[in-house]
């Protein structure tokens, strides 16, 4: 069986202020010449369709071409929902949708119902993992606690549950959207951390023939079992250096190794990321082949230049991103604010906070550091919720 493991639309999403909604056709488009020019038997999509929970109606638009586009090969085709996505709002006429070969996993309670294909070698059960959030679903799966790796083991138990009940041999493939530990983020992902602790082992996923990861926009191999396909356009400057591509996986006899190609993407424009003094950026020849490239300048002369970004957009006109950092002055005190807090979660900028308020006195103690992750869980589920009341008003 022939498989397309994709993720991360994040339709609606612009970068940069750029609207990318003509990319995100031109990437439908391309999938679907895959699947016709491929063969692809299946066609998975493992989290955030949309870029947000309610999206705005050109994005809605193309999602409803796709489908339909989808349905009109006799391709099956399985979506979870992320957590940029409503599971309420994308999940909303699943039933119906089904019946087109479009199937719809938003709903937690039902990540034990399988989709189930069959080719020369016997069924395939496909499992749809929707996006867990800990808080809202612990009581759902009986967890231990409330963390990822609680809910998403507890979910993965019924899966393996269910999985033992189908006839020997049976092959299985199980889309989720988590953050796997070794996996390696960008800065176009949205914080998912919950106590501190974000991450869940890939040993979650063992049992499966082959799990299918959203959430992480690089495209990367955990194991030959488990794999991100990344975004299929890049949301972010961080994501320059990402090839940006789908996963064509071939599952094989029962036992067999599944088989992975990587099938590259439309990309709309490269990015670049150009960095000195703006003099040497506006003359240095090896510069030359970015000049149609979305670009994003750091500018490092010792005073501020004058007009820096219309003198960058007369040689890089898609200049997108412009930043002052001087070198070589005696007062600079080390990186930016930005560059501090960079990479750096919720929880940890929230506890140095404590510190530097207390005028280097002593760090959070472990009952504050509980407060604080107490809030920002709370903060996380009532955004949640209102996500669902905003949906119930709209009805």
């Amino acid at each position: 069986m022939r498989i397309l493991h994709t993720s991360d639309w994040h339709l609606g999403r612009a970068f940069h202020r750029v609207n990318m909604l003509g990319a995100q056709a031109a990437f439908v488009d391309h999938l679907i010449e895959t699947v016709e020019e491929r063969e692809v038997d299946a066609v998975l999509v493992a989290g955030d369709v949309y870029d947000r929970a309610v999206p705005p109606l050109p994005a809605v638009e193309l999602f409803d071409r796709v489908l339909h586009r989808l349905a009109d090969l006799g391709v099956p085709t399985v979506m979870i929902s992320g957590n940029h996505d409503s599971a309420r709002r994308l999940g909303v006429g699943a039933g119906l949708i089904g019946r087109a070969g479009i199937h719809l996993r938003t709903d937690p309670a039902r990540c034990a119902e399988p989709v189930v294909l069959g080719d020369v070698h016997g069924d395939v059960a496909l499992y749809g993992l929707p996006y867990l959030e800990p808080a809202l679903v612990k009581d759902e799966f009986d967890a231990p606690k409330v963390s990822h790796e609680a809910v998403l083991g507890a979910a993965m138990d019924r899966v393996r549950a269910d999985l033992a009940t189908r006839a020997p041999g049976t092959r299985s493939v199980v889309l989720a959207h988590a953050f796997v530990t070794g996996g390696q983020a960008s800065d176009s992902e949205r914080d998912i951390a919950v106590g501190g602790v974000e991450s869940v082992p890939a040993s979650v996923f063992d049992g499966v023939d082959y799990a299918a990861l959203g959430h992480l926009h690089g495209c990367q191999t955990v194991n030959e079992r488990v794999r991100y396909s990344g975004s299929p356009l890049a949301y972010s400057f961080s994501e320059v250096h990402h090839r940006k591509t789908m996963w064509l996986v071939e599952l094989g006899a029962p036992r067999e190794r599944p088989r992975a190609e990587r099938v590259d993407t439309p990309v709309p424009r490269p990015l670049a990321r150009i960095r000195g003094p703006i003099e040497e950026l506006l003359e240095d020849p090896a510069l030359t082949a970015h000049e149609e490239a979305w670009v994003e300048a750091t500018v490092t002369d010792p005073v501020r230049p004058e007009d820096p970004m219309a003198r960058l957009t007369a040689r890089f006109p898609h200049t997108l991103s412009l930043a002052f950092e001087p070198e070589g002055r005696e007062e600079d005190g080390g990186p930016s604010y930005a560059q501090r807090l960079k990479g750096r979660s919720d929880q940890e900028i929230a506890e140095d906070f404590v510190l530097h308020v207390r005028g280097g006195g002593a760090a959070a103690d472990e009952a504050e550091r509980a407060v604080l992750r107490a809030a920002f869980d709370d903060v996380r589920v009532d955004d949640a919720r209102r996500d669902g009341g905003r949906e119930e008003g709209a009805r």
